[in-house]
């Protein structure tokens, strides 16, 4: 039995001030001006037979379906594309009507495959279900001559499996041009067309490409919208359609995608994006909506293991014997080199509540706070940047603000490849009109895509952030462009004077930036110009903004420029950090820093301590803890000697892999917690085995400070979720944990966060999702921060002087290397790598531009050695003119490109963010792997042969 469908309304929903009352079929209804008749009959439980309309695309009235009857017009109109009118009769169910409908169904399904009872989309067929809806009985045209069917006419239209996900069956094809607009739509690729005339119209990736070809970009919209098996997912061919369905939500980036997860058994048939999500109303990206087979790879480790050192096999053991020994470890330590010697390290990629137990366990059964997170080496300067400006270290606005934006300024982000949903969002308000500014030192695709082209693209140099944003100030101040009445109101004004002043000296004009960001200062000017006239203007910025030496300053003069112009408080404007995974927002909120507690209190406020005290029990301590650069410094020193690391991989993920490696091999007692012998994991003295995101409870809050559950789709693997693990170890080191569900964690922070104060399982079930703040002044969330006044009370202007990485190009380093994402592999890969996600990347490559290929003889696919001052690693080169004469750029997906290897430990001066977007290097041919790499290789392959040799299946 297949599950029950979502009411489809078939045209979207409407927004306007005025409200029209028309009557269909007797019935009264009212909806907003501008909604289609079709919707207004759904809206009045009236449904209207359709194959080509559906709620998630506008009208295009080919099928015919759904024709209707209007008082006093002639024909038959169709009721997807008819707009309702005051007073409108309509008439949905009429003799004629239906003998129409069941003419045109007769011709679909006389040019259609009879493979009902065999067909993948059975029990979930819009076709099968119409043929039914319209009582079609018989079908009078023969079979025989020209089909689309039969074996001859398959003999040319061979179905199309070349997509790992899903295929391509022409032959079921019915022309509806769901597909064709949901790519256009939804997703904005513009890779698929109608091609042919009349009966030889099919639909075409690209130009008659198999879909691996094409532009495709495998997000799922097609095979979302298609009413047939044309478009259909090999989950679902190979298990048959699901039994149930769970509502939960993805693990990659920091969207936060809702997902319908569709279960037979234990087994996970497909994901389907959920309609009723807030971060992604219905749309999907490659990842979310198909790599989830990681979740069952058979390289997933369910049997937790201990060792001596690295260098031994490794002894599967039970829970108990494995937890006990970690304990008996972190106590041996703690006893031997005191109690800082030891300390943990949460992962943006665990839930809040999971997050939370390990700060806790840290402070209250370790005793100190020695915690940190990977969200420290990516988004740390976003939340020093808006708390000192704004009051609260979060981004200001909902996805959906941007359709509200006259202006969109992308800055050190690439939102297709990184945030692809929300990057489908941008481009349909870009193609609505929106005028777009790039600052970005490569050509990313925002910068001239189908139907979008930048007005300025400005290629600055990399780490010369500060330097750009701050002459863009100068201009909006120079040109009196300042929203002044906005800034008396709203900001401190003896602060904005002082940074007025400033940032107007000559020093701070474009024309003198020039020289060090290398854009042109017309550009700059015009940039300006437009981000403070051009309507309601929105920043959106990513890693490209925080992982450099000055990625504070600039988050502060993003700020800066924000409340300068009077874009904040309202839909359309804000600023708005991207956030590279599901959770960095949730680590951050829990407390993961070494100076804060949960909800971004210092950890020396006797209160705030008193507070915790009083829930816990035990009191935290007042002096922050070690970061995790100084942990590794320490564990040089033989001072830190004992690690709890639960879902993040360090080695892969940390600058300056080298010295990572040597902090972890001086370590006595490294305990890893995650689903495959990670990078990290090859270095541990105990492995607690990891459960995915589809095997446990709990929620993640997303880039717009979106509270959403995960809820646990199947059992986990191991046996274990990984709060219940967590749980374990604290009551094995002598502090007590005793929770019965990871709703009681969420009641937890709930009491102790005041941004949290109205977040429950309960409330969550019954909103859907949440955005902090929650509390008794917010009862339902806050979806637009700082409206009528900031956190902080005045916006805050600070000073943003420019002040040059140390790490600058020379004679032997004449190049500037810069990393980033691709759309189909994810953070260290250690999911997606794991998928056929891999047919797209199968490795990171250096992007060179031409002519520094052309001086040093590099050709398209050569092997190049990169060298830095802190390593040396090889990887195959791709010429590109995305990128600028003397920068290059790869991403850091496969651990044996070693690209942190070169990565230096230059760091943000506020809060110690590696800086990984400038590195000085050299790049040559090679003819083989560099030294790191075939060490690498050795060490990984003996510690793969460490393994137990009976691997478990699962």
């Amino acid at each position: 039995m297949s599950l029950p469908r979502e009411t489809d309304y078939g045209t979207p929903a409407r927004e306007s001030e005025k409200d029209i009352t028309l009557s269909i079929d007797g019935i009264e209804v009212t909806v907003p001006a501008g909604t289609s008749v079709m919707r207004a009959a759904q809206e009045c439980g009236n449904s209207i037979p359709k194959l080509c309309a559906t709620d998630s695309l506008e009208p295009f009235g080919s099928c015919r379906l759904c024709l209707v009857e209007i008082e006093g017009r002639r024909g038959y109109p169709a009721s997807c594309a008819t707009i309702a009118e005051a007073g409108m009769q309509v008439r949905t169910q009429t003799p004629k009507l239906a003998d129409i409908r069941r003419g045109v169904m007769e011709l679909y399904i006389s040019d259609h495959p009879l493979d009902c009872l065999t067909c993948s989309a059975n029990g979930n067929c819009e076709l099968q279900d119409m043929t039914g809806v319209v009582g079609l009985r018989e079908v009078r045209y023969g079979m025989k001559g020209k089909n689309h069917f039969d074996l001859l006419s398959a003999l040319t239209k061979e179905k199309d499996e070349s997509n790992p996900y899903f295929s391509y069956d022409p032959s079921k094809c019915i022309v509806c041009n769901r597909c064709v607009r949901a790519c256009e739509e939804t997703q904005g690729t513009f890779a698929l067309t109608i091609s042919g005339r009349g009966f030889d119209s099919r639909v075409s990736p690209g130009e008659s490409q198999p879909f691996m070809e094409s532009e495709c970009v495998s997000c799922g919209a097609c095979v979302q919208a298609c009413p047939t098996a044309t478009l259909m997912e090999k989950g679902v061919i190979e298990h048959g359609q699901a039994e149930k369905k769970v509502t939960t939500t993805c693990a990659y980036c920091g969207v936060g995608c809702s997902f319908d997860a569709e279960v037979k058994g234990t087994t996970v048939v497909r994901m389907v994006p959920s309609k009723d999500g807030g971060a992604n109303h219905g749309h999907s990206c490659v990842k979310g909506r198909f790599a989830f087979g990681y979740a069952t790879h058979a390289d997933r480790i369910t049997t937790p293991m201990i060792r001596k050192s690295i260098e031994d096999a490794w002894q599967p053991v039970s829970w108990d014997e494995a937890i006990r020994y970690a304990a008996s470890e972190f106590k041996r330590i703690q006893a031997k080199h005191g109690r800082e010697s030891v300390g943990g390290i949460t992962s943006s990629r665990c839930t809040n509540e999971e997050t939370y137990l390990v700060q806790k366990l840290v402070r209250a059964a370790f005793g100190n706070n020695n915690v940190d997170t990977c969200a420290r080496v990516c988004h740390s300067p976003t939340g020093y940047g808006l708390k000192q400006t704004l009051g609260e270290s979060a981004g200001t606005q909902t996805f959906d603000s941007v359709m509200k934006a006259d202006v969109i300024m992308v800055m050190g982000a690439n939102p297709t490849d990184g945030h692809p949903v929300f990057g489908s969002q941008m481009k349909r308000r870009l193609r609505e009109g929106a005028k777009l500014i790039v600052v970005d030192p490569r050509s990313i695709d925002l910068v001239r895509s189908p139907h979008i082209r930048a007005e300025q693209h400005l290629k600055l140099k990399p780490g010369t952030n500060v330097a750009l944003i701050t002459s863009m100030a100068h201009v909006v101040v120079a040109e009196g462009l300042v929203k002044e009445d906005f800034v008396r109101e709203r900001c401190e004004w003896a602060s904005f004077e002082q940074w007025r002043d400033f940032v107007a000296r000559p020093e701070n004009s474009p024309e003198a930036m020039e020289q060090h960001t290398g854009v042109p200062a017309a550009d700059v000017r015009a940039a300006a110009r437009l981000f403070a006239t051009g309507g309601n203007a929105a920043i959106y910025y990513g890693l490209g903004v925080t992982e450099h030496s000055q990625g504070s300053t600039t988050v502060i003069g993003i700020a800066n420029l924000a409340m300068a112009t009077g874009n904040i408080g309202r839909e359309g404007v804000g600023v708005n950090p991207l956030r590279g995974q599901n959770n960095v927002q949730g680590s951050c909120d829990m407390g993961s820093f070494p100076h804060e507690l949960p909800g971004y209190r210092h950890v020396s406020d006797a209160a705030t301590r008193a507070l915790f005290r009083d829930a816990w029990g035990v009191e935290p301590q007042p002096e922050p803890g070690l970061r995790i650069p100084n942990m590794f410094e320490a564990a040089m020193d033989g001072t830190f000697l004992g690690l709890y690391c639960e879902g993040e991989d360090i080695v892969q993920s940390d600058p300056n892999t080298q010295h990572v490696e040597a902090a972890l091999r001086a370590m006595e007692c490294v305990v890893v917690q995650d689903l495959f012998l990670n990078e990290t994991a090859k270095f541990a003295h105990v492995f607690l085995p990891g459960s995915s995101f589809l095997e446990k409870n709990g929620t993640f809050t997303n880039a717009e400070r979106r509270i959403s559950r995960v809820r646990k789709v199947m059992p986990p693997l191991a046996g274990k979720e990984d709060w219940e693990v967590t749980c374990m170890l604290s009551n094995a080191l002598g502090y007590p944990m005793d929770y019965g569900h990871p709703s009681e964690i969420m009641d937890e922070i709930a009491r102790l966060t005041p941004t949290f104060h109205g977040v429950s399982y309960e409330r969550l079930e019954e909103l859907g999702s949440i955005q902090w703040p929650c509390n008794e002044q917010a009862p339902e969330g806050t979806p637009i921060m700082h409206i009528d006044q900031f956190v902080r009370g005045k916006g805050r202007f600070m000073l943003t002087k420019y002040v040059p990485t140390e790490e600058r190009t020379s004679k032997r380093f004449p190049l500037i290397l810069t990393t980033g994402r691709i759309l189909s592999q994810y953070n260290v890969g250690a999911q997606t790598r794991r998928t056929p996600n891999s047919m797209w990347h199968d490795e990171d490559r250096l992007e060179i531009h031409p002519a520094d290929a052309e001086t040093r003889g590099i050709n398209e696919g050569d092997w190049v050695g990169i060298t830095s001052r802190a390593g040396e690693t090889v990887l195959r080169a791709r010429v590109s003119e995305r990128m600028q004469p003397g920068v290059v750029y790869t991403t850091f997906h496969f651990p044996e490109s070693g690209a942190n290897v070169i990565t230096t430990d230059n760091s943000d001066w506020a809060t110690n963010c590696p800086e990984y977007k400038v590195t000085a290097v050299e790049v040559t041919r090679v003819t083989q792997p560099s030294e790191w790499q075939q060490r690498y290789r050795d060490f990984s392959q003996q510690q793969i042969g460490l393994l137990p040799k009976k691997r478990e299946k699962v």
